[in-house]
């Protein structure tokens, strides 16, 4: 049988991100943070039309994620963020954001503010119409 996995300690923790003081504990006050200005969108933009063969899912809920971008951080980098502690993304700026649906990347868009809210404006469908009515049924 295998064996149980089991949580670290807080004194475990606190041992591993003492064992890493290599690093600078100062923040890099050289990064350069830049202010983003989104596009005010002022109505939603028409879909195109659908094909009638797949009416029977369009009341079928679907999760969609816009993913900015991603990084990876050890262990000691995650315990020392702060409030207005900075996490560089690999992403540049102005790059198109992904679109998941339910997991799966179907397309890429622009960040907009629509009202108070975010938006993403499609720029880049990446799959078909018959591939977007077949995610529906996907676990």
């Amino acid at each position: 049988m295998p064996k149980k996995a089991s949580r670290l300690t807080a004194e475990e923790i606190q041992a591993l991100v003492s064992a890493s003081d290599d690093a600078d504990p100062e923040p890099d006050l050289s990064v350069e943070v830049k202010k983003v200005e989104f596009v005010e969108l002022d109505e939603a933009a028409t879909h195109p039309s659908v094909p009638e063969s797949v009416e029977f899912v369009w009341d079928v809920p679907m999760t969609v994620e816009a993913i900015l971008g991603t990084t990876e951080l050890t262990v000691k980098e995650v315990l020392e963020i702060t409030p207005g502690s900075l996490v560089e993304l690999e992403r540049a700026y102005g790059e198109p954001v992904d679109i998941f649906l339910n997991g799966r990347l179907v397309a890429r868009g622009d960040v907009v503010i629509i009202g108070d809210n975010f938006g993403v404006k499609i720029t880049e469908i990446l799959v078909s119409g018959d591939e977007m009515s077949s995610m529906s049924s996907a676990p």
